[in-house]
């Protein structure tokens, strides 16, 4: 018996070690959206250790001098899998990495990419973020609930540069604009405009077919920069989750919509004085109730919008 449990024990080890060495066994796919551009689509709903934490999209733009990635996805496994795509499309070397904000799902996978000499690119709110007991508490809950994808080989990186605002750069004949774009989603949001292609890399300030996440997020200034990426005039849109968008005005409107209804009957609570739980379960929810993630996101964003609303109605 002694013998075959050891055995037993060394086959869940050599199989716990091959998931461990090798990369994501999910299936991932590059999407080409223009001449340059690329993007990368996760699962719908949120991370868990069936989908290996491929729950967020990510992008890469090919240059004839290298290539510029738009964030790194959730897991090392995951973009150790993206490094791959990118190798089938091009050899070129990875020269950035735009990180669009500093949620586990966006830049878990930066490790991967510095290791091939990119330079990271975060704006400046990001300074400190990694290093805050909350980035802490985050990780060690990633270990438990994605384990093994995240383990204890999963290690921080901080930018390279802390871009103080809009950048523009020009990379091998293709023009960027990198634009800050929050206080949003979070307060770092980036997004990034691929002039020749007419796309836009919108991170989280946009979910396509499936509710918003939003956090401790200023809904209020975020729908503010939801007109700012109107602005730009992207043909196409890659949003931080869902699919892509050939019709960026059109697909705004879900963010938008949720949102301001979210701040509409939240605001009605607050104004009225209406205790938390009561509210919610009297809001008629069945406009959002069948998209994916309602289970999971909407009560969390209703609560943190009620906080938000009761500090805005004391700062007035």
């Amino acid at each position: 018996m002694l013998r075959i449990l050891s055995l037993v024990i060394m086959l869940g080890l050599t199989g716990l070690s091959h998931a461990l060495d090798n990369s994501a066994t999910i299936p991932m796919k590059a999407v080409k959206v223009g001449k340059h551009s690329y993007y990368i689509e996760g699962r719908s709903g949120p991370a868990t250790s069936e989908n290996q934490g491929f729950m967020s999209n990510a992008g890469f733009v090919v240059t004839r001098e290298g290539v510029v990635v738009f964030d790194s996805l959730g897991t090392v496994p995951l973009a150790k899998k993206m490094l791959g795509l990118i190798r089938k499309i091009t050899p070129q070397p990875i020269k950035r990495v735009i990180v669009s904000h500093y949620h586990a799902d966006h830049f878990y996978g930066l490790q991967v990419f510095k290791e091939q000499g990119a330079e990271i690119w975060a704006h400046k709110n990001a300074q400190g973020l990694t290093r805050t007991e909350a980035a802490m508490e985050r990780l060690e809950q990633r270990k438990q609930e994605l384990f093994p994808w995240v383990d204890e080989n999963t290690r921080f990186v901080e930018p390279d540069l802390h871009l103080e605002g809009d950048t523009d750069f020009v990379l091998g004949g293709v023009h960027f604009g990198i634009r800050h774009v929050g206080p949003a989603h979070s307060a770092e949001d980036l997004a990034m405009f691929v002039k020749e292609d007419g796309v836009l890399y919108a991170g989280d300030l946009v979910f396509k077919g499936r509710v918003p996440f939003v956090g401790d997020a200023d809904s209020r200034a975020w729908l503010g920069s939801l007109d700012k990426l109107t602005a730009m005039r992207p043909r196409v849109m890659v949003p931080g989750h869902g699919s892509v968008s050939r019709a960026p005005a059109k697909d705004l409107a879900l963010t938008r919509n949720y949102l301001t209804y979210l701040r509409s009957e939240i605001g009605k609570a607050v104004a009225e004085m209406e205790p938390f739980e009561e509210a919610y379960a009297r809001i008629d929810w069945s406009r959002f109730s069948r998209l994916p993630a309602f289970e999971a996101a909407n009560r969390p964003n209703a609560y943190n919008t009620y906080l938000l609303m009761e500090r805005e109605s004391l700062a007035r």
